[in-house]
């Protein structure tokens, strides 16, 4: 096991900033092309925080929620132009994301899609080490905080693909931080923190570490949730659901995630308006039946619906009864494809996209998934 990021967790600790240890004299401080940060003050905050550190900053703050190629690749040329020797993350998953490639691309020459590892990249290996990158997180969605990927788009080939650059040398997770996150986006990132731990736990690649931190994940999110959607200031909720997702973080480093989030992506590659939560909901209940009617792991199912809160459950199905139930008290379980432009006939081509872009995450699966199974899938979820 080895997860090497320094991770400073709870709420008031991003004001503990100046007192760690930094990587360096010069930060590009990145945010998403947004007004939160600013408005809710969290940059000045940082900042200030950077600046009694001795660290002079400079801000790139054109970061997409489905962070693109081109982005990036500005980003890391920002980078380099200033003379900077380390990056700092402030925001959510895509801002994260986006700052762990651009930590890297600052470092190696060429496009980023010469070192990605599916679809059209050419999966050149790594010539130098990235910038160190601090991340301040600001939601509690994508685990970014606690592993060593980032997830781009190239909107000129219609992929999103994961990027393996490095691990953070710190982060701060502040559940303070989060209270501003409007009920709708903390569903969304919410779910997909779940997701990360349903899906490794379920992997053909679970072992007994990541059974440990999925399961408290689980928990975790799926009893606090609902409360933080409810109300975002109840801050109780708010560290409980920030605390799993970070360890959802952690678990995607000792298992895999599975096809769930390849069908997404191909879903948001395409359609880059759809928040990556929100499309894995909308497949959330399809793709995990298909498992369950083939009994693929009937017993991590039951587990999954106990942690839940349904200590009764006995049988695979009650999983599906405890997601639904959760999608339902956060309002999202009548989201609909058909709301983002995704329609009926781009089934094929989407489920041929998440094979081709992200093939590997289909090895988790805990039982095969071919073409027309993903076809099904993506067909049974429509709305």
């Amino acid at each position: 096991m080895h997860v090497p990021t320094d991770i400073i967790f709870g709420s008031g600790k991003v004001k503990e900033l100046h007192k760690q240890q930094l990587p360096g004299k010069k930060a590009m401080v990145v945010t998403s092309n947004g007004k939160s940060t600013k408005a809710n003050g969290y940059l000045a905050t940082v900042e200030a925080e950077l600046g009694q550190a001795g660290v002079a900053t400079v801000l790139f703050d054109r970061v997409e929620a489905n962070p693109l190629k081109s982005t990036v690749m500005a980003g890391a040329a920002f980078a380099k132009d200033n003379g900077c020797d380390f990056v700092v993350a402030l925001g959510g998953g895509s801002v994260m994301d986006a700052a762990k490639v651009m930590a890297f691309m600052a470092r190696n020459d060429g496009d980023v899609w010469d070192y990605i590892a599916g679809g059209t990249g050419k999966a050149q290996p790594r010539r130098h080490e990235p910038l160190p990158l601090v991340c301040v997180t600001t939601t509690a969605g994508t685990g970014s905080e606690a592993d060593a990927y980032g997830v781009i788009s190239n909107d000129e080939t219609n992929e999103k693909i994961g990027f393996l650059a490095d691990f953070p040398v710190l982060s701060i997770v502040d559940p303070e931080l989060m209270l501003s996150v409007p009920a709708k986006f903390t569903a969304y990132q919410g779910f997909d923190a779940l997701f990360h731990s349903t899906e490794c736990y379920i992997s053909s690649a679970a072992n007994a570490m990541s059974d440990m931190y999925a399961l408290t994940a689980i928990e975790n999110v799926g009893r606090y949730l609902a409360r933080a959607v409810a109300d975002g200031n109840d801050l109780e909720a708010r560290e409980h659901v920030a605390f799993g997702n970070t360890l959802s973080g952690v678990v995607m480093t000792l298992a895999s995630c599975t096809a769930e989030h390849s069908l997404e992506h191909a879903m948001s590659a395409y359609h880059h308006a759809l928040p990556h939560g929100a499309g894995l909901i909308m497949i959330s209940k399809a793709f995990y039946e298909y498992f369950i009617e083939r009994h693929a792991c009937d017993e991590r199912f039951v587990r999954m619906a106990q942690v839940m809160g349904m200590a009764g459950a006995t049988k695979p199905e009650d999983f599906i009864t405890a997601l639904v139930k959760l999608q339902e008290a956060c309002g999202v379980a009548d989201l609909k494809m058909s709301e983002y432009g995704i329609k009926p006939e781009e089934f094929d081509t989407l489920a041929k996209n998440a094979r081709e872009t992200m093939g590997g995450l289909f090895l988790g699966n805990p039982c095969e998934l071919d073409h027309e199974g993903c076809v099904e899938i993506l067909r049974k979820s429509y709305k």
